[in-house]
């Protein structure tokens, strides 16, 4: 099974899942509140390590932000990173908070 990303909003964060689908290579831990969704800390297993897993979850979640029409606000390094990285998704970031992400 490829791996995928899913949202487990019960413990406000997305998983990244591999093999069966119930090994959790990593999460992205966020606050979701009136519109925006706030990503505070992302982690991959370093067992699942150098496999692009942490850009699969950056990218499986902030598709779902998009489709979802919510502001994100990385505030976690590694979203923010990501971001920075891929500039056609930092439209999501609100223009005006941009530059205090360093967007």
């Amino acid at each position: 099974m490829e791996p995928r990303v899913t949202d487990r909003p019960e413990k406000s964060r997305y998983e990244v899942l591999t093999g069966d689908g119930t090994d959790i290579a990593g999460f992205a831990e966020y606050h979701l509140s009136e519109g925006e969704i706030a990503f505070f800390h992302t982690e991959i297993d370093p067992r699942f390590g150098g496999r692009g897993l942490g850009g699969l979850l950056a990218r499986g979640a902030l598709d779902d932000a998009r489709t979802r029409g919510l502001r994100v606000l990385p505030s976690c390094p590694f979203i923010r990173g990501w971001i920075g990285k891929h500039p056609e998704y930092a439209d999501l970031v609100p223009e005006a908070r941009r530059a205090r992400f360093g967007l």
